[in-house]
């Protein structure tokens, strides 16, 4: 890189190992870089860069402000500083594919460049893109080994791109090797987290959290996403007054409007609603915070902004929620923005069910979801998210009194979840409606063996659920 003094540069990589810890002072660090340096081409970048993670159009003109910064000094920029300006510059104008161009090339002659690999996993995962979170990895892994710094944090994200293409085994030894490495590495243990819930081992992945969660106190927001996690191992459990209380302790502790801290609240209450957990006023919480956050930066963002804004049945979020859906169509029509894309080809009807859901129209939900289901990848996120939407697919064809399709939507979900006690029970309830009797004896008999054969109500995660 192009600096000043060792100084700045040891302040700019220790802002870069803050940020690949997911810890809470990265920008204390570049700071002191920009101190030390108040030229250093990498520290305006990255800055840019920063303000541009927290998907907030609002803080759009800071980074672009962070970009001219970095222009300033183009003229003495070598490749690789000019190639991540060029990165923040068509960030900054919405172009994320292009971004994510830059990064690719800068990864193949600069492959221990930090930074851009864990910017592209971002930008992969936003994208759906289990391919991309695989390969974004192993096409540096020749110039990375135990020797070199942050080693640790590649082995995470090459295991959670494993993980989301369904190498779980590897995955996980991977993770487990990361965490052995740094316990406080939270991106390694949530991919980890990730293959217990694909693989539906409910007990250990709370085990697992559980036993990490000491190691976390400098994580940023991120350590909230993992407590949802945790509640998803307990709603599958059946124990759905232990993940509400998390929601209250540690999810929702804090009334902030952090797009993931939104989105961790919004999806588990609408899975804790599906199983007939009073909400009390939390929706109203989360619309009012949605209501701020409408911008159009991601469309996985959205679809959860308007979920919130759709549940809680006050004035001010049906007022809200029009105008949502009013400029989402004004932002998917407009285009030059990679992500208006996406809006446009998905995000629109994703955001149309999500309301028809809501206002009790599961018919036309059904209708607008299922032709969705092998598109929703676009709207980004893992599959563990995605899958509230897959969960209110298969709500809706229930509720639209269209037990054909719910049979095929859970008899495809049984076999890829097997250990989804919640799922089997579904199951034998819409075969029963079918007239299978025998073929709903034997998936409750499946469904009892996985949650203890108790009613959900009556179990208790406290008690061994």
């Amino acid at each position: 890189m192009t600096a000043a003094n060792p100084d700045a540069a040891a302040a700019l990589d220790a802002a870069v190992t803050a940020y690949l810890g997911l810890r809470t002072d990265p920008g204390d660090h570049l700071k002191a870089a920009l101190a030390a340096d108040p030229e250093l081409i990498l520290g305006h970048v990255l800055r840019g860069y920063f303000l541009l993670l927290f998907a907030n159009r609002e803080l759009t003109p800071r980074a672009r402000r962070s970009l001219d910064a970095a222009r300033s000094g183009r003229d003495r920029a070598n490749p690789r500083e000019s190639l991540h300006i060029a990165a923040l510059e068509a960030w900054c104008g919405g172009d994320v594919a292009g971004a994510l161009a830059r990064w690719n090339a800068i990864l193949i002659d600069y492959p221990r460049d930090a930074a851009a690999l864990k910017l592209a996993e971002y930008w992969y995962l936003y994208f759906g893109d289990g391919a991309g979170l695989r390969g974004n990895v192993a096409g540096v892994l020749h110039a990375w080994d135990e020797a070199v710094p942050g080693f640790g944090f590649v082995l995470g994200m090459q295991a959670f791109g494993l993980e989301e293409c369904g190498a779980v085994d590897e995955a996980e030894a991977l993770g487990r090797r990361a965490v052995e490495r740094n316990p406080a590495d939270i991106w390694a243990a949530h991919a980890v987290t990730h293959v217990l819930e694909t693989t539906g081992r409910q007990r250990e992945g709370g085990a697992w959290i559980d036993g990490l969660a000491s190691h976390w106190g400098t994580v940023n927001h991120f350590v909230r996403h993992v407590w949802w996690h945790r509640a998803l191992f307990q709603l599958e459990l059946g124990a759905f007054d232990a993940a509400l209380d998390l929601y209250d302790r540690e999810i929702r502790r804090e009334s902030t409007t952090e797009y993931l801290d939104i989105a961790n609240a919004v999806s588990l209450l609408w899975r804790l609603e599906s199983e007939g957990v009073e909400a009390g006023d939390r929706w109203s919480e989360l619309a009012a915070r949605s209501a701020e956050r409408i911008d159009h930066m991601l469309a996985f963002a959205d679809a959860h902004y308007v979920l919130a804004l759709a549940s809680s049945g006050e004035p001010a979020a049906a007022r809200a929620l029009d105008a949502a859906l009013e400029s989402a169509g004004r932002h998917a029509g407009a285009g030059g923005e990679t992500q208006a894309a996406v809006m446009r080809d998905c995000g629109l009807a994703l955001c149309d069910a999500i309301v028809a859901s809501r206002r009790g129209e599961f018919g036309r939900a059904a209708d607008l979801l299922y032709p969705l289901r092998r598109e929703l990848r676009r709207i980004g996120g893992s599959h563990a998210q995605r899958d509230l939407f897959e969960q209110m697919l298969i709500h809706a064809a229930i509720a639209a009194g269209r037990p054909a399709m719910a049979r095929a939507l859970l008899s495809e979900r049984v076999r890829l979840r097997p250990r989804s006690g919640l799922s089997w029970r579904r199951y034998a309830k819409v075969l029963g409606a079918l007239g299978d009797a025998e073929g709903a004896a034997a998936a409750e008999a499946t469904a009892g063996g996985l949650l203890g054969g108790r009613p959900e109500t009556e179990r208790r995660e406290g008690d061994g659920a």
